[in-house]
Parts: C-alpha cells; structure tokens; sequence
C-alpha cells in the first residue's frame, strides 16, 4: 500500500514522508478493520484504497496550496477527503462534519489517534452548525455528498470572502456545474477554474469555487427546502 501510495503520489509532483506513509498505513488498516463491523468502504483492498480514497483525496494539493490554512470537510463521511489532507499537509487546521455519530465516534476515538492525525470532529447536519461558524474558513471541501447546486448551499456560506470552495466530482462534473451557476452567484461566489486528474483508469474532476463577498444570511436554509428548491 505504502510503495502505490508514494509511487503515484510523486507522479501528481507530492512528495510523502516515511512518516506520512506510515499514518496512511496505520489510518488504512483502522478503516478495513472497522469497515468489517461498520458499512465504511465498498473498497477493501489496501491498494486500492490508497488510489482511490488517498490519492483522490490529496490530488488537489498538487494544484492548490493549503499550507497552513482552515479548511472544512463537509459531509467527510468515513474521513475523505480530509484525513488524508491533514497526513500529507499537517500544518492544516482540519474539521470533520458529518451527521452521523456512529461514524464520527469511529474517527475521533479509534481511527484520528492511531494514524496520529489531530482534527476537531463535529456530529451536525451542515445547513445548522455553520450557525456558529459561518465565513471562518480559508477552504471548505466536500466528497460525492451531493449535486453541486445543493452542496454550494451547504458548503459556501463557511468560506470567508477570499477564501475557496472544492467540490470533487465525477463524470457529471461540467452538466452539474451548468446547473449550479444561478445558484454559485447568489451565494456569492465565482467559478475559478474546472481541473481533472487521472486515478487508474477513472478521471476526477474538482470545481474549484471562489468566495468574493459574504453569504446572504438566509443561506443555507433548512435542507427539505434546498433539496425540494435547489438555487
């Protein structure tokens, strides 16, 4: 796992550590064991998992610098992509948010200790605990949670002015960006740039966001409503 890992990741221009690779070792085999007990992955494989979990998760490294910065992972799910950001960026402030306990539980107590990753874990749906956080973050990041006009609702009203919003897509990346454009202006924010990268044989797209004035207030609303009524 260790020898893919640096492999491909010198191939994207990232440079890994003995020390990292041992972190995404160690974080590797707390996801597999637990995702024996805890539906976690339908990846199980540990060179797999190193390409597309790890590898996917710091890609955009190679394109965006976040030395040192704030960044929010939204809807991180079992930790991508930000458990992986904070292992090959340490200088990062990481939070986690995710509404499942079961899940957050896992990473605060067993799986963040063993793979030697600090990072604050916050159990909350997104539309409500940016209520005591809103425009804090240099970078708000988010994972396959959802189609890019609900998750710009969700996402972008924790960026502050300045800062940037990721939303790493699929194959649907460009048709969903159409349909999040009304939605992106409102919210206060600017396309910046589209870029792909290949993992295996799939390629994987990031929007990359801009914030370049406050929020309205009124977002994110309550989250029946952005679904039923997306921007």
């Amino acid at each position: 796992m260790e020898k893919t890992l640096q492999a491909e990741a010198q191939a994207l221009g990232i440079s890994l550590s003995d020390q990292q690779l041992e972190q995404f070792s160690r974080f590797c085999q707390a996801l597999l064991e637990k995702n024996q007990v805890m539906n976690l992955t339908a990846i199980t494989q540990p060179d797999q998992v190193a390409r597309l979990h790890f590898l996917d998760s710091i890609a955009i490294l190679s394109r965006l610098p976040m030395g040192g910065k704030r960044l929010i992972d939204v809807g991180c799910g079992a930790g991508f992509p930000g458990v992986p950001l904070k292992i090959a960026e340490p200088s990062l402030d990481l939070t986690l948010l995710d509404s499942l306990g079961k899940r957050m539980t896992w990473l605060e107590r067993e799986a963040l200790p063993t793979a030697g990753v600090e990072a604050q874990c916050v159990t909350a749906r997104a539309e409500e605990y940016v209520s005591c956080c809103r425009e804090i973050y240099d970078f708000a990041v988010s994972r396959a949670v959802a189609r890019l006009p609900i998750l710009a609702e969700l996402c972008l009203p924790y960026v502050r002015p300045g800062g940037y919003f990721l939303a790493m897509k699929g194959a649907q990346a460009l048709e969903e960006l159409e349909e999040a454009r009304s939605a992106i202006s409102k919210l206060g924010a600017k396309v910046e740039d589209v870029f792909s990268y290949e993992i295996g044989d799939a390629v994987h797209h990031v929007i990359l966001l801009r914030k370049h004035s406050p929020t309205p207030k009124v977002y994110p609303r309550r989250y029946a409503k952005i679904k039923q009524q997306p921007l």
